[in-house]
């Protein structure tokens, strides 16, 4: 099968995450993404790599027998919800099968290496469950209208006005539509991706589950020519604030943002109203929320999550850890480390992200919780800095899973007991092959679906140090060789995938490099030539070069 082929399949079955893979009638198999088991499907083959097929969807001939949902109006247009017309119970079914053979594959069976696959815990709601949206401005065709929403699938430059979303509630949907008649209203131009021009860019909305607060942040350029800008943001606070909510607004905010790439970054907020901030809470704890700062997307399901992780920590012992002192690495703004301080005698959290830890600090203080600790930077580093050694571990790292020196030093430690929260089951099964091989077992394993419509899952699984493994006592002291920074993550291929998965495009290794010399990033003095007679390749385009820079910035390369 050649890139290019036009062809039609079967999906088979569906793999994490989202790779369908679809039979032909001449038997081949080729991975086709957005799929549901048992649709007919027509694509077109754009890979082939070591003798296998990918291809790109083009149309659902015949759908699959589980599809019974009436979908969402914009399914199908918007890029978010995959799932959307499969009822929500085959869809636990669908997540619980994907990540059982991902575990299989990498550890084993439950029969051949003896852990409990408990299941799956649903979400406790499976519509309007979206604690945080952040909407893109732009237009649904070419020199089209405004259009206020989500980017429509496979596009990088059109958008679907999701006026009608279902994972969102309606004070969501109506503060899109106020916000969009507005500025359709008043003639105000979008920041466009090729040229750079243009003042609206993104409007985040944030509204919490249980108190019902609201804010919301327009994000614009400072390009405010045939305008004047006082006055357009004194109306659009106006267009927001006499509409009818269910929860109630705290804070209208205006972000300026002059970065080429399209990123939502903060370079200056100003309040328009209210306050810069929100609370929330989670299991009797209180949260403060500002635009930008991580909180799970999912209210109540993070305390399903959380509360399935304290029971695989605690037991049937509720005292186990009485007296001991617990990690949280990757702790993000430190609710698990908050949940686990009224039982254990101090809490060490450990993120490299300088706000999220300004956070756990400020919520642990509005919690009354004195004996929790907030360290800002790398796991991999702060290890060796740390004076008290832990008891238990939880770790809770991002997609990408945990870097395998820092791995090591968490064996070394020879802790009986940890947790791992995974967000991405295939860095999960690669951590836990490394685990197994240096002397721990899965005991147990428990997903939680924290996305009802999408194919992403969260797995929660206890680790146990086997009986015949030695422990190890640990004198940690700063590891002279390891130079390891999170950029070690940055292959090239990590860079492209980045680029693709955000922008929709592809960026050639030549540009990546060329972007690294730009950037003062050493290289080898060929970096930039052909392997037919040292030729130079062509320059990377500005665009691209945008593009790459933010992906750079992503793994900290810059």
């Amino acid at each position: 099968m050649k890139k290019g082929f036009r062809g039609t399949g079967t999906v088979e079955r569906v793999d994490f995450p989202n790779k369908g893979i679809a039979v032909t009638d001449d038997g081949d198999r080729v991975i086709v993404k957005n799929t549901i088991p048992g649709q007919k499907v027509e694509f077109v083959v754009n890979k082939v790599k070591h003798q296998r097929a990918e291809g790109r969807l083009m149309e659902v001939i015949e759908k699959s027998p589980l599809e019974t949902e009436e979908p969402c109006p914009h399914f199908g247009m918007c890029g978010g919800c995959t799932y959307q017309t499969v009822p929500y119970e085959k869809q636990l079914d669908m997540k619980l099968t994907q990540v059982k053979k991902l575990i299989s594959d990498a550890i084993g069976t439950e029969k051949e290496s003896g852990y409990e696959f408990i299941g799956i815990h649903g979400s406790p709601k499976k519509s309007e469950y979206r604690n945080k949206m952040e909407f893109s401005f732009g237009d649904e065709y070419k020199d089209g209208p405004l259009a206020l929403g989500m980017h429509k699938r496979g596009s990088f430059y059109d958008l679907v006005t999701v006026s009608d979303c279902q994972i969102v509630d309606e004070d969501f949907r109506t503060i899109l539509k106020a916000t969009l008649d507005y500025f359709s209203k008043n003639n105000i131009p979008y920041f466009h991706r090729a040229t750079h021009k243009g003042y609206l860019r993104h409007l985040l909305v944030r509204k919490a589950t249980k108190t019902g607060e609201i804010i919301v942040d327009l994000v614009t350029t400072t390009q405010t020519e045939g305008f004047n800008e006082e006055e357009l943001l004194a109306g659009f606070r106006y267009a927001l604030l006499t509409r009818h909510y269910d929860g109630r607004f705290k804070g209208v905010l205006h972000t300026q943002n002059d970065s080429v790439a399209d990123v939502v970054k903060n370079e200056g907020t100003d309040v328009l109203y209210g306050d810069s901030y929100f609370y929330e809470e989670l299991l009797g704890l209180k949260f403060k929320i500002t635009p930008f700062s991580f909180f799970q997307t999912n209210s109540l399901g993070a305390e399903v999550l959380y509360e399935t992780a304290r029971e695989f920590i605690l037991g049937d012992d509720k005292d186990s850890l009485n007296g001991k002192t617990v990690y949280d690495l990757y702790s993000g703004t430190g609710t698990i480390a908050q949940l686990m301080a009224p039982v254990c005698k101090e809490v060490v959290g450990v993120e490299i992200v300088e706000e999220a830890v300004c956070a756990a600090k400020e919520n642990a203080a509005l919690n009354g919780l004195d004996n929790c600790k907030f360290i800002a930077g790398d796991v991999l580093k702060v290890l060796d800095e740390i004076e008290e050694k832990p008891d238990y571990i939880i770790l809770d790292p991002p997609r990408d899973g945990i870097h395998p020196k820092a791995i090591g030093k968490i064996i070394e430690y020879g802790v009986e007991n940890m947790v791992y929260i995974s967000c991405k089951p295939t860095s999960l099964a690669r951590d836990l092959q490394i685990f197994m091989a240096r002397g721990y077992r899965v005991e147990k394993i428990c997903c939680v679906d924290m996305f009802p419509n999408t194919y992403h899952v969260e797995t929660v699984v206890k680790l146990s140090l086997k009986k015949d493994t030695p422990k190890i006592e640990v004198t940690m002291e700063p590891d002279e060789e390891s130079n390891y920074t999170p950029q070690e993550k940055a292959t090239y291929s990590k860079i492209k995938e980045y680029v693709k998965d955000k922008y929709g495009v592809n960026v050639h290794t030549s540009y990546i490099a060329q972007v690294k010399r730009m950037c003062g990033l050493d290289m080898g003095e060929n970096y930039n030539k052909s392997k037919k007679g040292n030729l130079e390749v062509k320059k990377c385009p500005q665009e691209k070069v945008e593009y790459i820079k933010d992906a750079m910035r992503h793994f900290n390369m810059i």
